[in-house]
Formats: structure tokens, C-alpha cells, sequence
């Protein structure tokens, strides 16, 4: 990757909001150089951004979406002052922090499953590797408002999946992250924190004790510059980095809660869900219980569930049955696969046509999807040509 694209994806970290998909409908299309340069285009010449944007893109772009990109390009301009990315380096090298975008080494598959949704660029502060972390981690997620219980839970789960080599990932914050965060720590084990604002800003400030365990076992992610902000909407949109993860497990959630969130989002990317029951009189499991009942998760009471759950570590410990093929990790991935219909199936569809259990279908998809034989689109898995 040449200095220039580098320096455009950091650029765009600053200029576009996560999760703005407009931002990644222009930087699919034409990718982060030209992007920034019709950006600047416009900013010179704000009449000419349709005509421009033609220019490089040609008519293929569809023209209601062109209008709607030529409209939002007041909002990336205004924020053109700020995005300086050799400022943003130099402010990340101050904290000891590295900066990764899409084309460099290091940057996490896993986030790719996110589409135009993907992050523009990753600030890492902290020893650890976010790939690895990612590809090989499980997020536990869950109140902040956790009771006693709920903290003791996940605390073990953390802890458990610790031992077993997994990396846990959450979001820092009181209740479940914290106590998540702990127990894998405890463990000797490693682990990630996805912040909403800079890596800079952890937040609270009352969990910032577990900053340091973290870089030093792990690592501090975000995907907006440092000394940016903790908004509540990047609240909402870092949990889709933490739904990445090879899994994610809801522990105590209310009806209405931010860990709801996060397993929605790993639904999307065909990433399987569990949920640790609680007691059918707690407000603080009704969301758990609601994810289960609805088969969208699959009950989880210990560390060994979970790793049933997401599968082996390495993918060489699951026996791969007759006819497999080298694609495939197991036979229960090919018969899913198989059962995919031409124009793409519901998850109940393909769970019937395989002769799978939901659960089973769901982990074999999981799996599918991140080898990127399988997308997910609106609830239909279709195979990726």
C-alpha cells in the first residue's frame, strides 16, 4: 500500500462518522484516494461535486445514491480542517498507540464481514494484536447495571475461555465488560477493549483502572482519532467491531440494553450467539431470555458451552467427515452449504434442508460466512460467487 492510501484512510477515520453508509458506498466504489481528492474537489468547488463524482466513478452509480453522496459530502467537508492524518499519527504516536487501515499488515479480517460498514481505520493501543484477537476472541457483553450474580457469571465464563486460549472482548464499561475483562485477566488470559471514543478516552472513568491489565495483556482499540469523544451514537456503532468477534454471549440484558445491540449485530454477520440464563423474575435477564426463546441464542451456563458454541480453536481439532473437502471444516459446513438454495435460504430453510438442528445451522453458517463461502443479506444466506 503506497503512503497515500494510508494516509487517506486515516483521513476518513476523521472525516466520516462510524457506521456512515454513505461514506462507505463512495470509499467502495472508488476507494480512499479518490475519494479524498473529490472531497476536496468539492470543497473548492461545491457545484461541481455530481459532475466530478462522475468523472471518476462514471454512470454506473446509481443516481438516486450519487445525489444522496453529493449531499452528505457538507457534512465530510466541514470536518476537513480535522482531518489531517499526520496529525492523527503523530497524536497516537504520542500515546504510544499504532494506527492500522484496511490494506496494512495486521489489519483484522474479521472486520471485512462489516462491508461498507467497516472501519475506516483502527487506533491499537497496547501490545496486542486486534486480528488475532478478533479472529480467535469471544465478546461478553451484558448490563451495567449487572447484579452480583451476573458479575460472578462472567467473570467464570472469561475466565474459563481464558484458560482454553481464547482472548474475551467487550467494551470497558461497568457491570458484565468489567467483570469480563477481569476474569480474563485473572486467567492470565488476554483481552480487548473497543472504545466509543478515542483510545485516549477511556470511559468510564470509574473501570479506568483496568486500562493498563488491558494494554499490557491486550490491547484498546477505537476507530476514531484519538481525543475524540465517547458520543452515545458511538456507543451504538462500536458494538457492531465487538460483534466481530469469533462469537459473542449476552450476560444479564434488560428488554431494552446495548447488549441486545451487539448480538444483533453478530447475528447480521452470521457470527453465533449465546445467553446465560437468569432468573425468570430478573428484569436484568428478560433480554437474555428473549434472545433464547427466540432461538436467536443458544443457552450458555459454562466456558465449555461456549466453546461447543463458536468450535474448536483450530480448525484442524474438528474432524472432518467423508466428502468434506479442502473448503470445508467439517461435514456439518458442507451439508449446510449445500443446503442453500440458488436464490439464497432463511437460516429455518437451510436448518430443514440439511437435516441440522438451528443451533447447528447457525454454527455451520457462522463458520461458512467467515471463510467468505457464505453471505448474509436480510435474513437470506446466499453463497458467495
Amino acid at each position: 500500500m503506497t503512503g497515500s492510501e494510508r494516509a487517506a484512510w486515516i483521513a476518513w477515520s476523521a472525516l466520516a462518522e462510524p457506521m456512515d453508509a454513505l461514506a462507505g458506498a463512495l470509499l467502495t466504489a472508488v476507494g480512499p484516494v479518490d475519494a479524498l481528492g473529490w472531497l476536496k474537489e468539492v470543497d473548492r468547488q461545491p457545484t461541481r461535486g455530481e459532475a466530478a463524482l462522475l468523472e471518476i466513478i462514471g454512470p454506473e452509480l446509481d443516481n438516486r445514491l450519487l445525489s444522496r453522496i453529493v449531499a452528505a459530502s457538507a457534512r465530510w467537508c466541514q470536518r476537513l480542517p480535522r482531518a489531517e492524518p499526520a496529525e492523527h499519527a503523530r497524536r497516537a504516536t504520542a500515546l504510544g498507540a499504532r494506527v492500522l487501515t484496511p490494506a496494512d499488515h495486521g489489519w483484522p479480517s474479521a472486520v471485512g464481514a462489516l462491508g461498507a460498514a467497516a472501519p475506516h481505520a483502527l487506533y491499537v493501543l497496547g501490545s496486542g494484536d486486534p486480528a488475532a484477537l478478533l479472529d480467535r476472541g469471544v465478546a461478553i457483553v451484558g448490563s451495567r447495571s449487572s447484579t452480583s450474580y451476573g458479575d460472578h457469571v462472567a467473570a467464570e465464563l472469561a475466565s474459563g475461555l481464558a484458560e482454553r486460549g481464547r482472548a474475551v472482548v467487550s467494551g470497558g464499561a461497568y457491570g458484565i465488560d468489567a467483570a469480563a475483562h477481569c476474569g480474563a485477566l485473572a486467567a492470565g488470559g488476554a483481552t480487548m477493549a473497543v472504545m466509543a471514543g478515542g483510545v485516549d478516552r477511556w470511559y468510564p472513568v470509574g473501570t479506568s483502572a483496568l486500562r493498563d491489565d488491558v494494554m499490557r495483556h491486550g490491547c484498546v482499540v477505537s476507530e476514531v482519532p484519538p481525543g475524540w469523544a465517547p458520543h452515545r451514537s458511538r456507543f451504538l456503532s462500536r458494538n457492531r467491531l465487538i460483534a466481530c468477534a469469533a462469537g459473542t454471549v449476552v450476560v444479564e440484558a434488560a428488554h431494552r440494553s446495548g447488549a441486545l445491540s451487539t448480538a444483533r449485530h453478530a447475528l447480521a454477520l452470521a457470527r453465533p450467539v449465546g445467553a446465560v440464563p437468569g432468573a425468570v423474575t430478573s428484569a436484568a435477564s428478560a433480554g437474555a431470555h428473549a434472545l433464547v426463546r427466540g432461538a436467536e441464542a443458544v443457552l450458555i451456563t459454562s466456558a465449555a458451552d461456549i466453546e461447543e458454541l463458536v468450535g474448536p480453536l483450530h480448525p484442524d481439532e474438528e474432524e472432518v467427515e467423508g466428502g468434506g473437502g479442502p473448503e470445508f471444516g467439517s461435514a456439518q459446513e458442507r451439508a449446510a452449504y449445500d443446503g442453500i438454495a440458488a436464490r439464497g435460504s432463511s437460516l429455518e430453510q437451510i436448518s430443514c434442508e440439511a437435516a441440522l438442528s438451528v443451533r447447528e445451522a447457525r454454527r455451520a453458517l457462522a463458520a461458512l460466512s467467515s471463510a467468505g463461502l457464505v453471505v448474509l443479506d436480510g435474513g437470506t444466506y446466499r453463497r458467495r460467487s
